[in-house]
């Protein structure tokens, strides 16, 4: 009866995949594809090269780079300024760029990189965004430790006092800043909170020096969180990306190692949801 019903059973398909598609091997591989993308990616991060100079820094031979860049010229995706004798990006990457960005969710994104923070670091990781002032909570990925910190989504948290909070106000000008500080209350939450709007902004300065923040027991005593912004595609800090725990673990001594992890995940972020890292300060 078993056999009866395995016959009838219709095939399953493969979607989108066909077998063995997890052999990423040579065999499985379109060279000259690959060798046209390296040549598409390379032009994408140094703009305006001549022919020549393209092919030498790439180690490819004139023709071979001509025959590839004509290609893509076709599809849109590369652009020859006759007058200047340089090959830039096209129009066709901008089109594809923005389809890409059209299905890309910020939360989707980030669960991955905020669970593998998590695990990293064994302590809650958190998303968070600016939303009318204040912080507006997104995601968590509780650690499993008994002690934790809890930011349900939707939870609201002042900018002020806390380690998403400062993260994006650092990267705010000037103008900004002080239109936030002019319209929002500068709430003494705990003896730690920097309620002084001169001490805020001495404290975002070295924020945006060391690419990191921390809310050192700003909002709740006996809780340390440390927090870096992630960016979009024009450098623009969207969101931020943090651990939160207990002091007794999250410790002042630890606060540099632990930053490490959360900058390097607000980085991966940045680069899932298609954004571009903003230049340090000079």
């Amino acid at each position: 009866m078993d056999s009866q019903g395995n016959r009838d059973e219709p095939r399953r398909k493969a979607r989108g995949r066909p077998r063995g598609w997890e052999d990423k091997t040579a065999q499985n591989t379109i060279k000259s594809l690959d060798r046209a993308m390296a040549v598409f990616e390379y032009l994408s991060e140094a703009q305006g090269k001549p022919l020549t100079l393209l092919a030498d820094e790439m180690g490819q031979s004139p023709a071979t780079v001509y025959r590839i860049l004509v290609t893509l010229e076709g599809r849109g995706l590369v652009e020859f300024d006759p007058e200047e004798q340089v090959w830039h990006i096209g129009p066709r990457t901008f089109v594809i760029g923005a389809r890409f960005l059209r299905r890309t969710s910020l939360v989707d994104r980030a669960r991955p990189i905020m669970r593998k923070l998590m695990e990293a670091t064994g302590e809650t990781a958190n998303l968070g965004i600016e939303k009318e002032g204040a912080v507006l909570f997104l995601s968590q990925v509780e650690t499993h430790a008994n002690i934790r910190a809890f930011f349900p989504p939707g939870t609201l948290s002042a900018m002020h006092a806390s380690g998403i909070g400062k993260a994006l106000l650092a990267q705010m000008d000037d103008d900004r800043l002080d239109r936030h500080l002019a319209t929002s209350e500068l709430t003494a939450f705990t003896d730690c909170t920097l309620a002084d709007p001169e001490a805020l902004k001495a404290d975002l300065r070295t924020i945006r020096a060391q690419g990191y923040s921390v809310d050192n027991e700003e909002k709740n005593t006996g809780m340390r969180c440390i927090a870096a912004p992630v960016f979009d595609m024009n450098q623009e800090a969207v969101a931020g990306i943090s651990v939160s725990g207990p002091t007794s673990r999250v410790s002042v001594a630890q606060i540099e190692q632990l930053s490490r992890p959360v900058m390097e995940a607000a980085r991966d972020l940045t680069f899932a949801i298609g954004g571009a890292v903003a230049e340090p300060p000079t």
